[in-house]
């Protein structure tokens, strides 16, 4: 299976996803990392392991159509099969989602269907939770439609949120987890255990 990565930052779940790969876990292989950011580490990641990296900023073009064609001749030309969002702070667009139905995954720092949504990323999220006085967060892999974070879920994970946990605190322990489960959500669609029907989605032994 040729994945496509997405990134916009660090890159530390593109770097599990690829240690995945290593290990024989998932058998797939990243043809390119797209990112919205020239300084991004994941491209610096990506170029450590030569994958080909494409910058594609709406800055950098005329008009979002023209950012859409650039996107999906990288695509093209890279023979991606599966787009992984791994920490992209970016909404893909509608033309692109249209094109990949049921090709996107993204990974969410928190269960969704809660804690989703325009503006609940990063940091946002976790104190969001905290503040709610929930006892258990989690991550969520699920794919991407039209909506933020509204995609049928695929896979999800859950930890314990203690009376110490401060937004730091429980960020590291939700993204331990998301370098767990990422890669195993994708090995399922490498296999093509993961089934689709309407807006749900589950892994079929």
């Amino acid at each position: 299976m040729n994945i496509a990565i997405f990134a916009s930052g660090r890159g530390s779940n593109f770097q599990a996803i690829l240690s995945a790969i290593d290990a024989g876990l998932l058998s797939a292989r990243v043809t390119v990392l797209i990112s919205n950011r020239s300084d991004a580490a994941a491209l610096d990641i990506a170029r450590t392991r030569k994958i080909q990296t494409s910058h594609l900023s709406q800055k950098m073009f005329p008009s979002e159509e023209a950012l859409v064609e650039a996107m999906l001749n990288v695509l093209s030309q890279q023979r991606a099969e599966l787009l992984v969002l791994a920490g992209y702070m970016k909404k893909i667009p509608l033309q692109v989602v249209r094109r990949y139905r049921n090709r996107i995954v993204n990974i969410h720092p928190a269960l969704l269907p809660s804690f989703g949504g325009a503006g609940m990323y990063g940091h946002f999220v976790h104190e969001a939770v905290i503040a709610s006085g929930m006892k258990v967060s989690g991550a969520t892999v699920h794919l991407v439609d039209e909506e933020y974070d509204r995609g049928p879920i695929v896979m999800q994970k859950t930890v314990e949120i203690i009376q110490e946990d401060t937004p730091d605190l429980l960020a590291a322990k939700v993204l331990k987890i998301e370098h767990e489960i990422y890669p195993l959500a994708l090995k399922a669609f490498a296999e093509g255990k993961v089934k689709i029907e309407g807006r749900k989605a589950w892994i079929t032994l």
